[in-house]
């Protein structure tokens, strides 16, 4: 049991509050320069308090990011990427738990490493991947000869060919993977009691509707969970989004906010705007923190909940 002093618990209010200081302070000069007019934001020493520009340049940012399309795209990617990660990691961990073979330890290690290859380590893999999803079938056709041998029968090339680049499609699939869902399922489907799934097999329920019928609904807290962390982790995404697309009508809210601040080059050029970039980012931030916001139930209870 941990004892309760007055003393101890000022000095853990002191540590709690300091932290979060140190976390909304950036958070606070953000808002400060963007409520800033362009000779403030630029003036030494810099402004400590806001000024009165805030929606004249969140207002800018928005026009001149276009973000109207750019959140429709943003948000379309970051359901698909949610919706994939949940139902193909819940399908892995059933499969890892509640199928007894030989094999399953080794699969769920597998996929259990890939959490030490983000996606940065693996971008040129993927992205040859995206050029042309087919590549790895087409390979497999030139090396075994089905390929020759279907163009010496029929006088048809085989031209295997699915480009993924500038669609949604090449946005969602390469981050649909995740070993962190997996391991969040396994972990709950291993609090399952085996009384439960022996009542099951008794009423005559296949893996299929035990599924759909008992483990989705006793794991709705670590779908809120892991809803959360995948939406913040897909709005957030810019370097896939930067290097497969190149129409900017699919264009994503962070790529699209890096180029809010033009470069400036050796002769002059034009002046960064740091008010409307820093505009841009709130507008950019206000999504994922509302989903933090309403989710934060669901979320810690998704984490720290054991007594299902």
């Amino acid at each position: 049991m941990i004892e309760r002093t007055p003393l101890l618990n000022i000095v853990t209010h002191l540590i709690l509050l300091s932290g979060l200081v140190l976390m909304l302070f950036p958070m606070y000069l953000v808002f400060v320069a963007a409520s800033l007019s362009l000779k403030d934001v630029s003036a030494i020493p810099p402004h400590i308090l806001p000024g009165d520009q805030l929606w004249v340049n969140m207002a800018a940012a928005w026009e001149k990011a276009k973000f109207g399309e750019k959140f429709v795209n943003t948000f379309i990617v970051a359901f698909g990427v949610v919706v994939g990660k949940i139902t193909l990691a819940c399908i892995t961990a059933f499969g890892i738990v509640f199928f007894d073979h030989r094999l399953r330890m080794p699969i769920f290690w597998a996929v259990f490493i890939t959490l030490m290859l983000p996606l940065e380590v693996r971008i040129v893999p993927t992205y040859a991947v995206a050029a042309n999803a087919l590549q790895p079938f087409q390979v497999l056709l030139d090396v075994t000869g089905l390929s020759w041998l279907i163009n010496t029968l029929s006088g048809i090339e085989v031209a295997l060919e699915w480009n993924l680049l500038n669609s949604y499609t090449g946005l969602i699939m390469p981050l649909v993977a995740t070993a962190t869902g997996t391991f969040l399922y396994r972990q709950f489907f291993l609090t399952i009691p085996d009384e439960l799934v022996e009542a099951a097999k008794m009423d005559g329920a296949g893996p299929v509707r035990f599924l759909r019928e008992i483990l989705i609904p006793l794991s709705v807290t670590n779908i809120a969970a892991l809803a959360t962390i995948m939406f913040v982790y897909s709005w957030n995404q810019y370097l896939w989004p930067l290097l497969v697309i190149t129409d900017q009508s699919y264009g994503m809210v962070a790529v699209e906010l890096g180029r809010l601040v033009p470069k400036i080059s050796s002769t002059g050029g034009e002046v960064a705007k740091w008010n409307i970039a820093m505009a841009g980012t709130l507008i950019v931030m206000i999504p994922p923190i509302l989903v933090v916001i309403f989710m934060q139930r669901w979320f810690v209870r998704g984490l720290i909940n054991t007594d299902k």
